[in-house]
């Protein structure tokens, strides 16, 4: 007899926590639900710390909750496993970080994806560092210095994320989602070789680019595995970044050879793996900059979400929203206008918020992180506006 326990069947939807509810509605395209609320990203929590607004987040034992409470978002309902890498990949071990030259205000460092990189010294965040090399070359420098560190096996990979998988199990009763994270082709590449070089490997080298997708594929398959032998996933979730402000990165035809093979035998073997045979796995695309070329493309192979709608590159999710009914949605709040004016805000959120809760399927949040031009008033004035919703 199949347990009821959010693993081997979801919970009956009244057993459920409100939260978890709320999201699944969202992932139901449900018209009209009550919005789950939450936030991409902040930039600027530091400066409203330093002006007064926010109290630090070495007081007090929840900083996460606290934050919830001031921006009045939804406790969280979806359970994240993790281990798989994100803006690089998940090298085991990673690269030891070095200073490898003094150049005066900067210093170029070897950091922990094996990339040279440019940065202010003695200062790591806060600004775009800029990319002066990459570790793959050729398939001297692949083999030699980074793909045994993306070894399946690798003692103590599986161990890492061990407690995100223990938490999963935890909260599946409460109806939370569960979803996988990882990195996708794209971005994987790109920080392997560089957003230059890999273009020009595509074309010169495309047995080394599928070598190095034939070992993302098989680490993350491994990974994966491991974890629907506990959970039943799901959402598949992939930081992939494969656009800028005029569309996609790479062509269509690149997307179809190099990429959405992978893809397709991944998202294959998760759902003939997942304990619960009657649950859907979403799949998630996450990338910036204009977006709208490649969503058929993704679609295609299942992609059922996508985030975060960058307004600056052409992305509206109202049109797309209508376009793609079928489509999940998360960002399209214009992180420009929230550093404006009070009457500014009122007009964005008057445009989108009243045809996106109606239609469902939509998760409102800044179309990347809240940058610090964004006043805490200004912020918190979107707050109260969202709430009605």
């Amino acid at each position: 007899m199949q347990k009821s326990d959010g693993i081997y069947s979801l919970p009956k939807y009244g057993d459920m926590s409100a939260p978890a509810k709320k999201l699944r509605d969202f992932y139901a395209i449900k018209p009209g639900a009550p919005v789950y609320q939450k936030e991409f990203f902040f930039f600027t929590l530091g400066t409203w710390i330093e002006q007064g607004y926010l109290r630090k987040a070495n007081e007090g034992e929840d900083y996460d909750a606290y934050l919830r409470g001031v921006f009045g978002y939804d406790q969280p309902a979806a359970s994240f496993l993790n281990g798989l890498g994100w803006c690089e990949a998940a090298f085991l071990p990673a690269f030891e970080e070095e200073i490898l030259e003094d150049r005066g205000e900067y210093e170029l460092v070897r950091d922990r994806a094996g990339r040279s990189v440019l940065y202010f010294k003695g200062r790591r965040n806060g600004f775009m560092p800029e990319y002066v090399d990459h570790p793959v070359k050729d398939f001297t420098t692949w083999e030699r210095d980074v793909k045994w560190r993306l070894d399946p096996r690798a003692s103590g990979r599986l161990e890492r994320t061990a407690a995100f998988v223990d938490g999963a199990v935890k909260n599946a009763p409460e109806g939370n989602m569960n979803v996988q994270n990882l990195i996708g082709g794209y971005m994987y590449l790109r920080s392997l070789m560089g957003p230059e070089d890999l273009l020009y490997n595509f074309v010169d080298q495309p047995e080394l680019i599928h070598d190095c997708m034939k070992t993302w594929f098989e680490l993350s398959d491994h990974v994966i595995a491991h974890h629907q032998k506990s959970v039943s996933l799901d959402e598949v979730f992939i930081a992939e970044d494969i656009c800028y402000n005029h569309g996609s990165l790479i062509s269509p035809d690149m997307m179809g050879e190099f990429l959405i093979p992978y893809y397709q035998q991944l998202l294959d073997n998760i759902k003939k793996r997942n304990l619960d045979k009657n649950r859907h796995v979403y799949f998630q695309v996450d990338t910036d900059g204009d977006c709208r070329g490649v969503i058929d493309i993704y679609k295609a192979i299942g992609c059922d979400y996508m985030s975060p709608f960058e307004v600056a590159s052409g992305c509206d999710v109202v049109e797309i929203g209508k376009k793609h009914p079928d489509l999940r949605i998360l960002g399209g709040i214009d992180k420009r206008v929230l550093a404006t004016s009070k009457e500014d805000i009122d007009r964005h959120i008057d445009y989108i918020m009243p045809a996106m809760a109606e239609r469902g399927g939509y998760i409102p949040t800044c179309d990347h992180g809240v940058p610090e031009e964004v006043s805490f008033e200004n912020y918190m004035y979107y707050r109260e506006k969202m709430k009605e919703y």
